[in-house]
């Protein structure tokens, strides 16, 4: 009997997104909603004063820059892909839990070992934008940066969703390059350190490695 010939892999990833999308729709509301509550909660309530993170050559040799701004919002879209490609309701569930399991890792550090980035000679009331996500932003989230840990958990689920469905290697560079924008942007931005970008890749990758190998074992590779 001949296989089936696999449909191509961007009918594969329509496909997958129309699957479940009013739970992928409201599951992702949700969760932001969930995370904007208890990060606020966390912020106000620090176990102590911050520790200032010190500042490496690096940072200096990465300048302010107001393209940032876009890149550094651009997370919460980029973040929502893995959701939106996730072929099943149990692979939606696993992510979810996992991606709840890093949110709550790095709550807990902002909580119980808060850090700030040092002060900068500008003056934000020059750049509106900027203003708006420093005045949201509070002191004790430096380090690990939690948008950096986020960015990169969700390039390496994106690698195995497109690795999965045949993608080109256009597109899945196309996501690594997004995910090393936002790095860019968070310290482009001055709302990080260099330091808090490594420490926030760090625990992307160990996320993003620990659940894809307990997911995978679960479902089976192509389960994801």
């Amino acid at each position: 009997m001949d296989r089936p010939i696999p449909l191509p892999w961007y009918r594969q990833l329509v496909l997958r997104i129309a699957t479940l999308w009013p739970l992928k729709a409201m599951g992702t509301s949700a969760f932001m909603a969930l995370f904007f509550w208890a990060y606020f909660s966390v912020m106000e309530n620090p176990v102590g004063l911050p520790l200032i993170m010190p500042r490496l050559p690096l940072d200096q040799a990465i300048p302010f820059s107001t393209l940032a701004f876009p890149a550094y919002v651009s997370l919460w879209v980029y973040v929502s892909l893995p959701t939106a490609l996730m072929s099943g309701f149990r692979s939606l569930l696993l992510l979810g839990l996992w991606s709840a399991a890093l949110c709550l890792f790095c709550l807990a550090l902002f909580w119980g070992f808060p850090t700030t980035v040092p002060p900068v000679d500008i003056d934000w009331h020059l750049y509106p934008e900027m203003a708006l996500i420093k005045g949201i932003d509070a002191a004790g989230n430096a380090c690990p940066s939690l948008h950096v840990a986020s960015a990169v958990f969700s390039a390496v689920w994106l690698e195995r969703v497109l690795v999965n469905v045949a993608a080109p290697v256009w597109l899945r560079c196309l996501s690594g390059v997004q995910c090393l924008v936002i790095m860019w942007s968070t310290v482009a931005t001055r709302q990080h350190v260099v330091l808090d970008v490594i420490a926030g890749a760090l625990v992307g990758l160990v996320f993003g490695w620990a659940s894809l190998r307990q997911i995978e074992s679960a479902l089976g590779r192509q389960g994801i």
